[in-house]
């Protein structure tokens, strides 16, 4: 009799109540931990989108804090180049990009200060007439300088035939020593005593929308001088670039007061007497990154103030803001 009444209760099994508890706890502890996989994931994707963002901006920040760092750096000779002290200059480069002013070409000019840094607030495509994808509301910047490290040094005997010692094709070179130089391509060196070779630069930064698939991605060119202005992405994901330039309007040797080159929209901002003044001690560097691709969980409705420049946004794209000071160390003003 209870070995019977033992096999029917062990034949059993569950009760339907007991089946509904037992799935109405496994539902929940199954959507805790699905909660938590899915705030783990949106967190590392968070995580490395401003990763990105913070890589892509200090990378800019970095390139464009270096170029100007070096701006009207010209090897052995002092102050910047004119017509008189270095002559004769090569005919206009290919594809030449030509700023404002009578004197913004690549190389110096007879009329006008030879402007070495310049920069403009682009209200079209094609600013400077060698490219045509510029983005609007965005600065470009151009400067002149040579490279750091010369080439060669002549002393003496002038050499008979001297190439240019240099693994670039195609370049522009100055030599010069104290009181003057050429500029001339690469070939056979202009002998110049006790000077030396340094390969010449014309560098152009704008913001450019580049499509990329399905997406628009802005992205920071940079032109550079070989025989001819050559233009290419640098860095993805940068949204804005602007450019505060620091003055010394009382000839104090110190940064006075800080202008855009628009002044928003033209109210009081740059204009050819203060680019031509050689007053420009120092520039505040403006970069806004932008991450490649949108998040469809995240709006961004912030208003980002670059310099004088209030920049609101309403997407869905995550935006990191960074900034930096430049002084001007070969500025024509003595010191800041």
């Amino acid at each position: 009799m209870n070995k019977s009444k033992h096999q029917k209760l062990s034949t059993q099994g569950f009760t339907l109540l007991e089946l509904m508890i037992s799935l109405s706890v496994g539902l929940v502890l199954f959507a805790g931990v699905i909660s938590i996989f899915i705030g783990m994931r949106t967190t590392t994707a968070e995580t490395a989108s401003y990763g990105e963002l913070q890589e892509n901006g200090r990378f800019a920040i970095s390139i464009l804090t270096d170029d100007l760092l070096k701006q009207n750096f010209w090897g052995d000779y002092p102050g910047t180049l004119t017509r008189g002290a270095i002559n004769p200059v090569p005919g206009a480069p290919g594809n030449e990009c030509i700023g404002g002013g009578v004197n913004n070409g690549t190389f110096p000019d007879l009329v006008g200060p030879f402007r070495t840094l310049w920069g403009q607030t682009v209200t079209n495509a094609n600013p400077m007439g060698c490219f045509n994808n510029a983005k609007l509301g965005s600065d470009v910047l151009q400067l002149k300088r040579v490279i750091a490290a010369p080439l060669q040094i002549f002393v003496g005997v002038p050499p008979v035939a001297t190439p240019v010692v240099n693994t670039v094709t195609n370049n522009f070179f100055l030599v010069a020593n104290l009181n003057g130089g050429t500029i001339f391509p690469e070939g056979v060196v202009p002998f110049i005593d006790n000077s030396r070779v340094w390969e010449y630069q014309h560098h152009v930064y704008y913001v450019s929308n580049q499509v990329e698939g399905t997406n628009v991605v802005p992205v920071l060119m940079q032109g550079q001088l070989t025989n001819t202005m050559v233009f290419s992405p640098i860095i993805d994901g940068i949204d804005m670039i602007r450019f505060m330039y620091g003055l010394d309007t009382n000839n104090s040797g110190t940064v006075d007061a800080f202008v855009s080159a628009d002044g928003v929209l033209g109210n009081g901002g740059m204009n050819e007497a203060l680019w031509d003044s050689g007053r420009i001690l120092a520039v505040k560097i403006y970069v806004l990154a932008r991450s490649i691709r949108p998040d469809n969980d995240y709006n961004n409705t912030s208003t980002y103030q670059l310099g004088d420049l209030p920049f609101k946004v309403d997407d869905n794209f995550r935006r990191l803001l960074f900034t930096s000071t430049v002084s001007l160390y070969n500025s024509s003003n003595d010191g800041w």
